[in-house]
């Protein structure tokens, strides 16, 4: 991919003698903290070893001109506008949007993408593509933006451009990713501290369930509309709360009124909070079993209280449990996409054969393992 993509650009959007640089933006796993990040909580995200990468150079016509070699097609524009017909590119729209905002001139450029992050699997696709954008575009028009800066535009474009109400979380650890290290990053305040987690005689890896089913958007922000309604009674009574993740764990939330959905939304958010803080004292004490109890609990909790998994990411995490798996629990928006898996190096293989089966006859989906690696955040490949 990385040696190809540079002939991707000229195949496919001619040659130039505008010099070309290549960059590559990593996938991502979220090891606790799902769905607080943009309600001002603690998550504990790591870069992983798949990747987007993109070629760019400059061009004389004043337009963009993209080519996906994963879609295998060319979209071109002269400002950034929707593209209903090529969805895929606004996410590279929206960040031009968002740097025009900014104040940063963009001029017309080429670019090419391609990648193995697993479309659908929670991984953060479209996050990568945000960041590597701006990375690429920052260098190329020699713009001085920090990571930090980068990561705040990308997940602007997703929320203004694209219409996805994501948090922060993605695009930081995306594009401040550490090889070998998690980091756990304050949503609220973005500041972070890097952990390297010491999994004994553990490893992580992740099963793609392989389903994406369609209301994924339309309820994630709803999830987010449920929250906000519901931070606004709890100021009501207690105005010094900014963010849901605020409130004590020990709060009784029975005086608030909440609505049934309110209730649970709450619910999740305060025990992630308490699950977060227990999974980090036990990995400082070396437990593992106990952590990964931590994560069984958040799958249950996104299930059952904040209701974004499916019937088939709860097979595939009642299966692990079977199988006596260490801890499992979905990752990502919801709705589909993959499973991260705690459990015992050398047991992965009788798992996955097990597991693949079960799944297969039951949902005649086949199920998809990989192991991966952390990796550093995005970078310039030379």
């Amino acid at each position: 991919m990385i040696l190809n993509i540079k002939n991707l650009l000229t195949t496919n959007l001619g040659s130039s003698d505008e010099s070309i640089h290549t960059f590559r933006a990593p996938a991502r796993i979220n090891v606790i903290g799902e769905h607080v990040d943009y309600l001002g909580g603690f998550v504990l995200p790591a870069a992983i070893d798949f990747q987007v990468c993109v070629s760019v150079r400059k061009n004389s016509l004043s337009k963009i001109r993209l080519y996906s070699e994963q879609y295998k097609e060319v979209a071109t524009t002269d400002k950034p506008v929707y593209d209903k017909s090529h969805l895929w590119a606004n996410y590279v729209y929206g960040v031009v949007d968002e740097l025009n905002k900014e104040g940063f001139a963009i001029g017309g450029f080429d670019m090419a993408i391609d990648g193995d992050i697993p479309q659908g699997a929670g991984l953060s696709s479209s996050a990568a593509l945000e960041v590597v954008t701006c990375f690429a575009l920052s260098t190329l028009f020699q713009f001085e933006i920090s990571r930090e800066k980068i990561a705040l535009i990308g997940q602007a474009a997703e929320n203004n451009f694209v219409g996805m109400k994501c948090g922060i979380m993605d695009q930081f650890i995306i594009a401040n990713g550490k090889k070998n290290q998690c980091i756990l990053l304050n949503t609220d305040t973005l500041e972070k501290t890097y952990h390297n987690l010491d999994l004994k005689d553990h490893e992580f890896y992740l099963i793609n369930s392989n389903v994406k089913h369609s209301l994924q958007d339309s309820d994630y922000n709803n999830r987010r509309k449920e929250c906000e309604s519901a931070l606004k009674k709890v100021q009501a009574k207690l105005p010094q709360i900014k963010n849901l993740y605020d409130l004590p764990i020990e709060t009784d939330l029975i005086s608030f009124s909440f609505t049934e959905k309110e209730l649970k939304r709450v619910q999740h958010v305060i025990g992630e909070k308490e699950r977060t803080n227990k999974l980090l004292a036990s990995f400082e004490k070396g437990d593992i079993l106990s952590a990964g109890k931590c994560l069984y609990g958040t799958h249950d909790s996104l299930s059952e209280l904040f209701e974004v998994s499916c019937v088939e990411t709860d097979f595939l995490v009642a299966q692990l449990k079977r199988e006596q798996a260490s801890g499992a629990r979905m990752i990502g928006g919801g709705f589909g996409g993959s499973i991260l898996v705690l459990d015992k190096i050398g047991n992965r293989a009788k798992i996955e054969n097990e597991i693949k089966n079960l799944y297969k006859e039951k949902f005649n989906i086949q199920a998809t393992f990989y192991g991966f690696q952390i990796s550093d955040g995005v970078s310039e490949l030379h």
